[in-house]
Order: structure tokens, then C-alpha cells, then sequence
């Protein structure tokens, strides 16, 4: 199919925190050919009363933003009268903001149809704000086609809000050729105990200087990937579950092994992580797959990579995932341009026919990679990747990510992610893991109760 670029209204700062703003040339008519516009249409950008006309925001021009697009593109074959505007944001809080606003003020008048919001926010913000939300229960949406981890997060009460977009499943990337330096495969670290990870790391370090792993401890993913490919939540019937969780006490004793055998280099920010991938400090690196593009940054290493599962405690192959996004309909969609709002997501990310188009053309572009199971079965997603040693490494995710399993998820996800964060150098300075397990809990439940 023919690739349109579909023109995009870039926003700048938000006034007063709402998608109110001063607007710039560009609309974002996905049926047209000519994306110049006037300005005069920006001051109708997010009340537009064409029931053809359907806005969407979303943030990261190189990664989402190319995801819509592709959807834009597809749905034109369904339907060439809808008209997709994207309203590009700077940054997810921009839209939190702008909801945020709209609900204490009662008006939702100046929020775009449909907004992408990330997984793990989502549930606080219906909590908080349930008038601002429609659900998409109705939509022709096969929900068995996607993995259930996903969907957990934008199932509330027993319904279904929003239409998955990125895939956030966790991969464990390996440089193999320092592996085979060090006499092991791909296969050796594959459905291995955490034991034995720190057995080959220390070997690798050793003999090549390099770290297996590395992690940014200013918001440590590490603790919640880790548990959650135990199956264990760090939540149990919606608070904290700390103190007592044999699973979480086994993880960070993992943690704190790995420090001190110098297999995990635990760096104080997101600059000093991605350097150590960058500047060839890390002979592995394990996030969510959107760690990609950070791994190929560095040329030279092209074709010494590969991706597989990651190791639990007990030595069969883990799955987790870490971060991702969904689109909603706001309750600024009226009429029947709820229906058309449905009818564009269902097509398109949902899993209908334009699924395989907006997703090859959203990973070619973006390299946004599906959680619809159905699409990333495409011939697009079967193909070798020249950096990952011609492995196919996004069919390999789409199919670990449908073995995630579900976790209690809670509106508290960051919180204790960060307040975990100060508990794992307090061991390493000599805290027992009880004691920093306890002081964890207290803070949490202390802004738990707030």
C-alpha cells in the first residue's frame, strides 16, 4: 500500500495544562494529500463538529506518532471520508495534565477525541476522573487476540477502555560473541535460574571486563520485571505487599549478589544506564523491547546481538513487560462520532482488517511492535533483523509477550517503584533485606494513605 505521510498539528506548551494552545500550520487530514492548512482550523483542532473528523493526541514523533500515522493510512481503505488529526505532545504528562484539568473543571470540551495513555497510569486517572472515559466494550474487537497481561491494565471493572498500541514485553539482549568469547550460547542463558546467570556473568566479567547487566536505579524496573516473571505482584488486594513476600526477599538477595559479584551495574540515573549500553560497558541488557533502539545506536556492534526470555528463580524462561500504551475515547467524543472513534480503533490496532498494515508500517516506521497477536504473525514480523544477528526478533516478542502473566496492578505502580529504589543500595551499605523490606512498606503505606 502506498504510504501517505500524514501531516502532523504540533502543539507547543500547554496553557494552563489543556490542549488549548496556540496552533501551527499542518492538519492532520489522513485523506489528504496536501497537509497545508491555515491556521484558522487549529482553533477548532479539539471541538471539531465534522462527525467525519476524529483527533487523536499522542507524544513521541518517533515512535507513536508514526503508529497512528500507519492507522490513518489503513483506515482509509475502510473508510475515505474519516479524517485522523493527530496532536502531537511533547511528553505523556502532557495529556495527564490536560485530563487532569478538563475533569476539575467539569469540561471536557477541549479534549481531543481519543488520547494515548500509558498502561500503568490509566487505572489511577478512570479512578480519579471515571465521567472523563467511554469504554469500548461494543467495539468488534477479538480480545482473545491479545495477551492478557496487556489488557489488564485497560480492563477496569469487568470492561474494556482502551485499544492496546506498543508492546512493552521485556527482552534479554545479549552480546553473543562475547558470550561465545566466553565459551556460551544463546541457548545457555535461555530458561536458566538466576544462579546460574550470576555464575556466567562473573565469568564474562572477568574474562571481558564487561557487565551482563545493567539498570538505571533511580526508578528500578529490576525488582517488579523480576517479579512479575514469578508471577508474584508487588500489590495483594490493593496494598502494598512487601513485608512477607518470600519471592520479593529471594529477588533482592538476587540483586545484591549480582552487585557484589559484579554481574549488574547499577547506575544512578537513565544517562548513566544507556551509556553503558552505548559506550560497550554491558554484554546484556534486559528492559522492555522499546530498549531497541538505545541497543542499535552503537553500528559496530551490528549482528553481535540476540534476544531470549529471562531467567527466574526457578530456572524456567521468564516473561515480563515493562512500560507500553493504550488509546482511550474521551468523553469529548459524542454522538456518532463514537461509533466512527470505535469503528477506526477496531480496524486498525484492535485486530480487524488494517491491523497488518498499521502494524508493519508502525514497526517499519516507529518501531512500535504489536501486542495484537494476529498481526505479528505478518511477514514483516517473520523476517530476520540484520543488528539482532538476522533473528526475528519481533515475532520472537509478540509470542513472549503472550505468555506475560497478569499481576495485581495498582494507581501506586511508580510510587513503589521509586520508594523500592532506595531499598536496594540501603542493602548493598549493610541494611539487612528484612529491615529494608520493612522500611519499604512503611513508606509505601504512609503515601499509600495520603
Amino acid at each position: 500500500m502506498k504510504k501517505k505521510v500524514v501531516s502532523l498539528l504540533l502543539v507547543g506548551v500547554l496553557a494552563m495544562s489543556t490542549f488549548v494552545g496556540c496552533g501551527s500550520k499542518g492538519s492532520s487530514d489522513a485523506t489528504s494529500d496536501d497537509s497545508s492548512s491555515d491556521d484558522s482550523s487549529a482553533a477548532a483542532m479539539y471541538t471539531s463538529d465534522d462527525e467525519n473528523t476524529l483527533t487523536v493526541a499522542a507524544w513521541d514523533a518517533s515512535f507513536n506518532i508514526p503508529a497512528i500515522e500507519a492507522a490513518a493510512e489503513a483506515y482509509k481503505e475502510k473508510n475515505p471520508d474519516a479524517k485522523i488529526e493527530i496532536i502531537e505532545q511533547s511528553q505523556s504528562k502532557d495529556i495527564e495534565n490536560a485530563v487532569t484539568t478538563a475533569a476539575e473543571a467539569g469540561d471536557y470540551s477541549n479534549l481531543p477525541d481519543i488520547v494515548l495513555f500509558q498502561d500503568h497510569y490509566i487505572q489511577q486517572y478512570q479512578a480519579n476522573y471515571p465521567d472523563a472515559w467511554q469504554d469500548v466494550d461494543d467495539a468488534d474487537i477479538d480480545w482473545s487476540d491479545f495477551g492478557s497481561e496487556k489488557l489488564s491494565f485497560s480492563t477496569i471493572n469487568g470492561k474494556h477502555y482502551g485499544v492496546p498500541v506498543d508492546n512493552g514485553t521485556v527482552v534479554f539482549a545479549y552480546r553473543v560473541d562475547l558470550l561465545q568469547e566466553c565459551g556460551y550460547t544463546l541457548d545457555d542463558v535461555t530458561g536458566i535460574t538466576w544462579d546460574k546467570f550470576i555464575e556466567i556473568g562473573e565469568q564474562v566479567y572477568n574474562k571481558t571486563g564487561k557487565y551482563l547487566l545493567s539498570m538505571d536505579g533511580s526508578g528500578n524496573d529490576l525488582p517488579y520485571m523480576m517479579l512479575q516473571a514469578e508471577g508474584v505482584s508487588q500489590f495483594k488486594d490493593g496494598k502494598a505487599n512487601l513485608v512477607g513476600n518470600e519471592t520479593l526477599e529471594k529477588i533482592l538477595d538476587v540483586i545484591e549478589r549480582m552487585q557484589e559479584k559484579n554481574v549488574l551495574l547499577l547506575e544512578n540515573d537513565w544517562d548513566g544506564y544507556t551509556n553503558d549500553i552505548q559506550k560497550d560497558k554491558v554484554a546484556g541488557v534486559m528492559n522492555g523491547n522499546w530498549i531497541i533502539p538505545t541497543i542499535e545506536k552503537v553500528d559496530e556492534n551490528s549482528g553481535k546481538w540476540e534476544i531470549t526470555s529471562m531467567p527466574t528463580l526457578s530456572g524456567e524462561e521468564g516473561y515480563a513487560s515493562n512500560g507500553g500504551s493504550s488509546l482511550y475515547i474521551t468523553a469529548n467524543c459524542k454522538g456518532d462520532k463514537v461509533d466512527l472513534a470505535k469503528d477506526f480503533l477496531a480496524y486498525t490496532f484492535g485486530g480487524g482488517e488494517g491491523a497488518i498494515d498499521t502494524y508493519d508500517n508502525a514497526l517499519r516506521n516507529g518501531g512500535v511492535i504489536t501486542t495484537c497477536i494476529s498481526a505479528g504473525k505478518s511477514d514483516v514480523y517473520q523476517e530476520g533483523v540484520a543488528y539482532f544477528n538476522d533473528q526475528p526478533i519481533y515475532a520472537k516478542i509478540v509470542e513472549m509477550g503472550a505468555n506475560v502473566k497478569t499481576v495485581e496492578q495498582s494507581d501506586y505502580h511508580y510510587t513503589l517503584r521509586e520508594k523500592l529504589s532506595a531499598a536496594i543500595p540501603n542493602i548493598h551499605n549493610g541494611t539487612s533485606i528484612k529491615d529494608a523490606i520493612q522500611q519499604t512498606q512503611d513508606d509505601i503505606d504512609f503515601a499509600m494513605e495520603e
